[in-house]
């Protein structure tokens, strides 16, 4: 998978296969970081992405969306996947009391819905998966984007 990329999803379906094709990319290639940074607005796709995602390293894992518990924990080889969702998250200690450092240490590849809300604690080399509506008469109609950040800046 060549970054930057910019993609156009036009279906739920075509947004869970991007994301189901990113997971494929990132265990084929070791040395994209293992962070995946999700930015978008509430409803626009980033749990989707991350379903695919998560169908791909770990199949049998029913996602959902961590909005309440924070966190997600899908078990997967070589290494599991974290869920955050931080729409709730307000201050460094709500971090420190669902022990995002924790997560970072334990190697695993974490997926950040709401990343805009902890800018200053994300880590320096990352992915960063931006989603958005780009058609108003197209309600499933998405623009999706991919950078990787860190390396090389």
């Amino acid at each position: 998978m060549k970054l930057p990329l910019q993609i156009f999803s036009a279906s739920v379906a075509e947004t869970e296969q991007l994301g189901a094709s990113l997971a494929a990319a990132m265990l084929a290639d070791r040395s994209l970081p293992p962070f995946l940074a999700l930015y978008g607005d509430l409803g626009v796709g980033k749990t989707a992405f991350v379903r695919g995602f998560v169908s791909v390293v770990s199949p049998n894992s029913a996602v959902r969306s961590p909005t309440f518990a924070l966190v997600r924990e899908y078990p997967a080889k070589p290494r599991p996947v974290f869920h955050f969702d931080f729409y709730r998250v307000d201050s460094e200690e709500d971090l420190i009391s669902v022990g995002y450092d924790d997560y970072l240490a334990r190697g695993g590849i974490c997926l950040c819905e709401w990343s805009e809300k902890i800018a200053e604690f994300l880590p320096q080399e990352r992915l960063e998966i931006t989603i958005r509506k780009d058609d108003p008469s197209a309600p499933d109609h998405r623009e999706i984007t991919i950078l990787q950040r860190g390396k090389d800046e």
